[in-house]
């Protein structure tokens, strides 16, 4: 992983920082950059509900990157949200460092399947190869997951 990156649990103060890091990545892969209303209120649609959320930062301390992961119905099941990763510093372990950092909390909250929503079309194609990569299968043409 790129040096002096660090993942931390998301605060408030990263807020609009992570939505712009996350905006950009979007725009970089060719896809129209909007805003997921999750990301304007982490507190309520992550921590509240049982689920995390992290940002990897970089030294000066801009965000680099983000993870987050909601608890399902069935409390040994969750959804892997809103995996980025700036766009300039891709390829350098920072996708993996979070996708870790995730999984290894999942773990430890007992949670033995993690799913993923894809989308469709060529700008997904990095995203899908990623997490195959990871051990994540597809059981469903834009839907992948990993048994724990």
């Amino acid at each position: 992983m790129s040096d002096g990156i660090r993942i931390i649990p998301f605060r408030p103060q990263y807020r609009d920082d992570c939505i712009f890091m996350i905006l950009e990545a979007k725009n970089a892969l060719g896809r129209i950059p909007g805003l997921n209303e999750d990301l304007l209120d982490i507190e309520a649609n992550y921590f509240e509900c049982g689920g995390m959320f992290w940002v990897a930062l970089n030294l000066q301390s801009r965000v680099v990157g983000s993870v987050g992961y909601n608890k399902r119905t069935n409390p040994c099941e969750a959804d892997l949200h809103r995996l980025f990763v700036k766009y300039t510093l891709k390829r350098q372990g920072i996708g993996s460092a979070l996708l870790q950092c995730a999984e290894a909390d999942m773990r430890e909250q007992n949670i033995k399947t993690v799913y993923i929503h894809l989308g469709h079309g060529a700008e997904w194609s990095e995203s899908r190869a990623f997490y195959q990569k990871h051990g994540y299968a597809f059981y469903a043409e834009d839907r992948m997951k990993k048994d724990l």
